[in-house]
């Protein structure tokens, strides 16, 4: 099968085409053949060998084997199941999400059938599909099950023109929320069409001197800190970040302990309920996808280049097709 791998942390050159063997699914796992994949922020830092304790992890000179196919989020068919599959058919239709065994950079993956994967809607395209999971369900985890986001209350989404604050908006706005988004001055009409009622272009606004207060405030590119947010959350407000875990971790524990607004974040993230929250969305076709740009795999170079730039608006598509 093709895959595309890297050896070493660096650059996008650092990224090759090769064949592997196809994997062959045990026991309770399905074969599943990749049609449309993603890249993300997550995965241009890991080529990278970023954040430093990150490489714990994924290895600590060089990627270990089982990192050097990259690949968080797909979208697919079942090839192939193993002989104690009893969910999932050879031909459906999935989407979902690799977790840490990445590896979606390839025209195969193997995952049990109790993997972040569920069956793709009917009228979903692949490309679609792949450009929703982790996006839509990391919003989900900080909006819905850490901050509990009630009708009537009011939302702050920085960095909200990319992959996850694309989907933070909207998820946002469908349980109630007043919401406001931070992103550059050229993606602010992109920003409102998705539902935002106010919009600060960072380049020349602060949303801290505006006279807003929130009740979260969901940073998705550490572009802002509890410290600087603190002022402008209400009294049980929550600064939800998604960067700096370990710092905001230890900022969690220590601001649970006192009154006043909290850090609220997670490493560990179950996929399984928001992926079903985000299957019945599609559809009713509740959901804007944006899609940047669409690379084939013999490209992915090119694809990483461009979210390493920092320019790209909400996601970015590598489709896997037939040779």
């Amino acid at each position: 099968m093709r895959a595309v791998k890297f050896d070493a942390y660096g650059t996008p050159d650092t990224l090759t085409q090769v064949d592997l063997p196809t994997p062959v699914p045990r026991a309770d796992q399905v074969l599943i053949r990749v049609r449309a994949t993603t890249v993300t922020s997550a995965e241009c830092g890991m080529r990278q060998g970023k954040p430093d304790w990150g490489r714990v992890i994924i290895g600590l000179r060089r990627p270990r084997r089982g990192f050097r196919v990259l690949g968080l989020e797909f979208a697919g068919d079942i090839a192939a199941v193993g002989p104690a599959v009893r969910q999932l058919r050879v031909g459906e239709r999935v989407f979902g999400f690799t977790g840490f065994g990445v590896g979606a950079n390839a025209e195969y993956k193997c995952l049990s059938e109790r993997a972040s994967l569920t069956t793709m809607p009917g009228n979903v395209a692949y490309t679609d599909a792949a450009a929703t999971v982790d996006g839509f369900t990391t919003a989900w985890h900080f909006l819905h099950d850490l901050a509990n986001v009630q009708n009537g209350q009011k939302v702050l989404v920085i960095g909200a023109s990319g992959s996850i604050g694309t989907y933070a908006i909207q998820l946002a706005k469908y349980l109630g929320a007043v919401v406001h988004g931070v992103c550059s001055g050229r993606n602010a009409k992109l920003v409102e069409e998705l539902g935002a009622d106010r919009v600060f272009d960072y380049t020349v606004e602060e949303f801290t001197t505006s006279g807003e207060r929130y009740d979260a405030i969901f940073d998705v590119v550490g572009g802002s800190s509890f410290t600087r947010c603190r002022s402008v959350l209400t009294p049980r407000g929550c600064y939800l970040p998604t960067t700096n875990l370990a710092v905001n971790t230890l900022l969690a524990a220590a601001t649970a302990l006192i009154r006043g607004p909290r850090v609220r974040t997670r490493m560990s993230v179950d996929k399984h309920a928001a992926l079903a929250a985000l299957r019945e969305l599609l559809i009713e076709d509740r959901l804007q996808i944006i899609i940047d740009r669409t690379y084939p795999l013999s490209k992915i170079a090119e694809a990483h280049r461009h979210v390493d730039s920092g320019h790209k608006v909400g996601n970015v598509v590598i489709t896997i097709e037939d040779d």
